[in-house]
């Protein structure tokens, strides 16, 4: 075995799913009878996603549709960044997006946990939006990728690029 072995800690999003599922959730606010006659309706506006209906609750019900078309297209929700309902005029909004990537703070906190719980020989690197994790033994890799796997963050992994 020559070298080191590695893999990425990411966030990647497909961004045609998360448009599927839009399309999905429109549909569905569309067609659903609690929402007929409401003013519901959620739809791209620029990078974020706007959801917007007569009342609060309705509001918040477009958002767990728009939740659940997600994760039927395996899209993790802890991708999803929402803001809080507001009242403009006589409909409420909540403006979302999807936050990709994984930033400088969380890619510490995962170093942080490797090097603390990890097993020994194993180095982290931070390259961009993404966290590249070292090790000489594959099984090694496997632990740190069951660890952070168990650390049950509030934002979104997947592991690629193993090699």
């Amino acid at each position: 075995m020559a070298g080191e072995i590695s893999f990425d800690v990411v966030n990647k999003i497909d961004q045609q799913e998360v448009e599927n599922a839009l399309n999905m959730a429109a549909k569905e606010v569309r067609n659903r009878f609690d929402f007929k006659g409401t003013d519901a309706a959620i739809r791209r506006s620029g990078e974020a996603i706007a959801m917007e209906a007569n009342g609060e609750e309705r509001v918040k019900a477009i958002l767990d549709v728009f939740k659940t078309m997600l994760i039927r297209r395996k899209i993790d929700v802890k991708s999803l960044s929402t803001g809080e309902p507001k009242l403009s005029g006589k409909l409420w909004h909540i403006i979302a997006d999807m936050q990709a990537g994984i930033s400088a703070d969380n890619a510490r906190k995962i170093a942080k946990l490797i090097r603390d719980e990890g097993p020994k020989g194993v180095r982290t690197q931070i390259q961009g939006d993404e966290l590249r994790v070292f090790s000489k033994k594959r099984d090694d890799l496997q632990v740190v990728q069951k660890l952070i796997r168990d650390a049950d963050y509030d934002f979104a992994v997947q592991f690629a690029n193993y090699r």
